[in-house]
């Protein structure tokens, strides 16, 4: 009698990390990350990816917008830990050095067909009383925000 092997499902990711906003800031870039379970691994694709550098847009939105395209193939054979895709926004400080202008995570969607997210942004908070004051004095961000749409079709 031959044994079974355990069957397993692809799932395809394809589409982009339109855009951001980010009223306090410009000249943003994002990155971007698969985290999955340990039953899921990437057949095809990239897992990660860097976006360029864009500047806000010159109408009232004064969107960030990147476009900035994703393909990526899993295999698996349960669905638990289903992907979820991690974004960082980066751009620089006063002194040029790049530095974390938001974080978000969300699960690729379940079902079939075409979607788009919203992913909220938040930004780490100072620890201490001392960068607190050093970030207010460098006009860096030091509040936890969520920044509205950056997503992904």
């Amino acid at each position: 009698m031959a044994t079974a092997s355990p069957s397993v499902f692809l799932l395809m990711v394809n589409g982009q990390v339109e855009s951001a906003q980010f009223p306090e800031y410009d000249d943003l870039y994002c990155k971007y990350c698969f985290v999955y379970g340990q039953d899921w691994a990437p057949t095809a694709g990239l897992e990660e990816g860097i976006s360029q550098i864009t500047s806000k847009s010159q109408d009232m939105r004064q969107a960030l917008v990147w476009n900035f395209p994703i393909d990526v193939t899993f295999k698996s054979t349960n669905p638990y830990g289903w992907p979820q895709i991690v974004l960082s926004v980066y751009g620089p400080d006063v002194f040029g050095n790049d530095v974390v202008r938001g974080y978000g995570a969300v699960h690729v969607p379940f079902s079939p067909g075409r979607h788009k997210r919203t992913i909220p942004m938040f930004v780490p908070e100072s620890t201490s009383k001392l960068q607190k004051f050093t970030s207010l004095c460098l006009d860096a961000s030091s509040d936890l925000q969520a920044a509205p749409p950056t997503g992904d079709k």
